[in-house]
């Protein structure tokens, strides 16, 4: 088995960077900085980082069939242009909540963006809870609500049959499972398949791999862990020379890389200090696994 080594790609200290995911055609890892509201593209043919700013806090971004991007601003969908910089409403969500935003979203393999919201508050400790919510963009632009009553929306992915749902809200310390329908859309019969342990801490972003197993960036835990959804058995951990891990993809090539996001938000300088690399982005090679591309927006 190869030796597993990890690396710091980027300089920039992003506030709370999120949402990687691999744009195959630029050879490039797309991320959010949520509050320092931009969209960023990581070049691995430059190692340069393009930064666009998108003037409110933007919680994911996603491929979209029509070559541009779309991400979620504020409390609403938008689209991308990246290359005239153009930022424009597709839909907002209108749930009666003036401070929630959107936080983690991601497309399912028929083309639709989820994305759920969650308090305008980085503090966990001082938000009020259960303010949150899961949606769906349609390709339509038509918006369905799954359901509301969450804390902090966040890590979401599919099954390799496309049957089975996984998501994250990050306050329950839980990654759940739900019957999912390809067809329709909807998601059903909601129930944990993993509980996190105290050092793992909170529950972030989650990617899968092609052998169906979930890796989920732990924040404030320093790690991204792998997990056996069908066993409910933590299966490896990789330990970051950060603390505040926010979310992970695999991208590259062969999709065999794995790329890492994560903060510097309520950071003081002696903190900083000794994480210089907070808020960087990571690059895991030699896991001996590869991840599953990305969805495009059918939109």
């Amino acid at each position: 088995m190869s030796s597993i080594k990890i690396e710091c790609i980027t300089k920039e200290n992003n506030e709370i960077a999120e949402s990687p995911v691999w744009d195959e055609k630029e050879s490039s890892l797309l991320y959010v900085d949520i509050t320092g509201k931009k969209v960023c593209r990581w070049s691995s043919v430059t190692n340069q980082v393009q930064a666009i700013s998108v003037g409110d806090l933007v919680g994911s971004v996603a491929l979209w069939k029509s070559g541009h991007y779309v991400i979620t601003l504020g409390t609403k969908f938008a689209a991308l242009k990246w290359k005239e910089q153009v930022v424009t409403t597709i839909t907002p969500v209108d749930n009666g909540k003036p401070n929630t935003r959107f936080n983690d979203g991601k497309v399912d393999p028929a083309g639709r963006y989820f994305a759920g919201t969650m308090p305008d508050e980085v503090h966990p400790h001082m938000m009020e809870r259960k303010q949150g919510a899961l949606y769906t963009l349609f390709s339509d632009h038509s918006v369905v609500k799954h359901f509301d009553q969450v804390d902090v929306s966040n890590g979401l992915d599919w099954s390799l049959d496309h049957k089975t749902f996984f998501y994250i809200d990050s306050l329950s310390y839980s990654v759940d499972a739900f019957d999912y329908d390809l067809q329709t859309g909807k998601i059903s019969n909601r129930r944990s398949v993993y509980k996190l342990e105290k050092e793992e801490n909170i529950p972030d972003g989650m990617c899968i791999d092609t052998e169906g197993k979930l890796w989920v960036a732990c924040y404030n835990g320093g790690r991204v862990i792998r997990l056996d959804p069908e066993t409910g058995k933590r299966l490896q951990t990789l330990k970051l020379p950060v603390d505040k891990t926010t979310s992970c993809c695999f991208g590259g090539k062969d999709y065999s890389e794995m790329y890492v996001t994560s903060a510097s938000v309520e950071m003081d300088k002696e903190y900083l200090a000794r994480q210089p690399q907070a808020g960087r982005i990571f690059k895991i090679t030699g896991l001996g696994v590869k991840g599953v591309p990305p969805y495009p927006f059918a939109g």
